[in-house]
């Protein structure tokens, strides 16, 4: 079987891979997107069923496209946004195939480019790009043994609350998923526990505005690094019902029961770090000091946006603050669920080049790896704040495009320099 040789090979289909396509398209640069699945799969099948983006259809979005079917302050459905993109491989001619998976990515010996190993044959690229993002293989700690006889799914496989068995559920992890589905489980009238951590909660809008433009005026998107002891700091912020800022003391004072950390497991008996205090008022601080620093963007730039002093207003602490479980015997409880909201790792093993560092994570500044050839796109904190989301990723992938565009240059000035040193020696024969 003859091999295919392409100049850039882009594998994923989902916004990373896409926007990549675009910006390579416009650079006239050779390339190719594979797709082991659908484009934009994991909105369709790895999401529950009433999610939407966590930000509103003017902002979560590329610039080349709008949300045709979205008003611009709504928040688009999981459905809509997998529609979206697909709609973006088409206005944008991205030369996609799906259903191909990539099993391998190995370096050529003795020429540039990578031989790339798919369940469609062969191919041979000068670059590779990643785009495969950094949610990639669900966690779920191994905190609670199977024998306790719980059914434990990770949120990438929650669909809806009759999904569940009946009983309590205890959602682990309190980031966006974890609070949404929560917020979900509590209104189908499911008894909840939610097992809340260090997190940053931002206020859904504030004097008229969606957080998504706080954060973009405040500089706090272009943020180049995380600040010092957040590295495991989640953010809790919602679209669903409309949009509504995610408050841990409304969801208390709506019957959820809000617990520490959850740190171990005993004999069915679950155990709760001393922290759920500690971790509400650090939620609540940051939060204020959005608001404190929006109040002094809107007084030092003479906007006239009306006050909001009821932002500031609490809820005040249910029971299970005031005097928060340090246990939870799960059978006593009813707790027939459990929802791991923990995340995802990374999975690069079809990536077999030096472009790791010694715990395995992508070796790489702005997602240009330390082996020449070898693109990231889609990584969280790849460049900035934003880069995960879907507007930065594309900003991302431009900045990737021109990489490749120079490097691109130097290798045909390499070409053309020993085309022109050989007709040289020929002409002197």
């Amino acid at each position: 079987m003859p091999v295919e040789q392409i100049d850039t090979l882009v594998v994923g289909g989902g916004q990373a891979g896409l926007a990549m396509s675009e910006h390579l398209t416009r650079c006239g640069v050779e390339h190719l997107v594979l797709e082991r699945h659908r484009i934009a799969e994991r909105w369709r099948s790895e999401r529950w069923d009433s999610l939407v983006a966590n930000g509103p259809a003017w902002h979560d979005r590329f610039p080349g496209r709008i949300f045709a079917d979205v008003d611009g302050d709504g928040f688009a459905s999981k459905e809509q946004v997998a529609d979206y993109f697909v709609a973006y491989a088409a206005q944008f001619k991205v030369p996609v195939r799906t259903g191909v998976e990539v099993f391998n990515v190995q370096r050529l010996m003795g020429r540039p480019g990578f031989r790339v190993h798919t369940s469609e044959g062969v191919i041979e690229a000068l670059s590779v790009v990643a785009a495969t993002g950094a949610f990639q293989n669900p966690v779920v700690p191994p905190v609670v043994p199977e024998h306790v006889g719980l059914a434990q799914i990770h949120s990438s496989e929650y669909r809806n609350p009759e999904q569940l068995d009946d009983g309590a559920v205890m959602v682990v992890g309190a980031g966006s998923s974890g609070s949404q589905i929560s917020d979900e489980l509590n209104r189908s009238g499911r008894r909840v526990y939610l097992s809340v951590g260090p997190h940053q909660r931002p206020p859904r809008s504030y004097r008229g505005r969606d957080f998504c433009w706080w954060l973009g005026v405040l500089g706090k998107w272009d943020a180049a690094a995380l600040e010092p002891g957040t590295e495991h700091v989640t953010i809790a912020v919602s679209g669903a019902y409309g949009g509504n800022t995610m408050d841990f003391r409304r969801l208390a004072s709506e019957g959820v029961t809000l617990v520490g950390r959850t740190d171990s497991c005993r004999q069915g008996v679950l155990s709760f770090a001393p922290n759920l205090v500690q971790n509400i008022d650090e939620g609540d601080a940051y939060y204020l000091r959005l608001l404190d620093e929006a109040d002094a963007y809107v007084a030092a730039n003479g906007l006239a946006l009306p006050e909001e002093p009821s932002a500031r207003i609490f809820a005040a602490d249910s029971d299970c603050i005031i005097r928060p479980l340090t246990t939870l015997n799960l059978a006593e409880a009813g707790v027939k669920t459990i929802i791991w909201a923990t995340g995802y790792s990374m999975d690069y093993r079809w990536l077999q080049v030096d472009a790791f560092d010694a715990q395995g994570k992508p070796s790489h500044q702005r997602g240009v790896s330390t082996e020449a050839g070898i693109y990231f796109l889609g990584l969280a904190w790849q460049s900035r704040r934003g880069s995960s989301f879907i507007w930065g990723v594309w900003h991302d992938a431009k900045y990737l495009a021109d990489h490749i565009v120079t490097q691109r240059t130097y290798r045909q000035h390499h070409e053309s320099a020993e085309r022109q040193k050989q007709a040289t020696q020929t002409q002197t024969i």
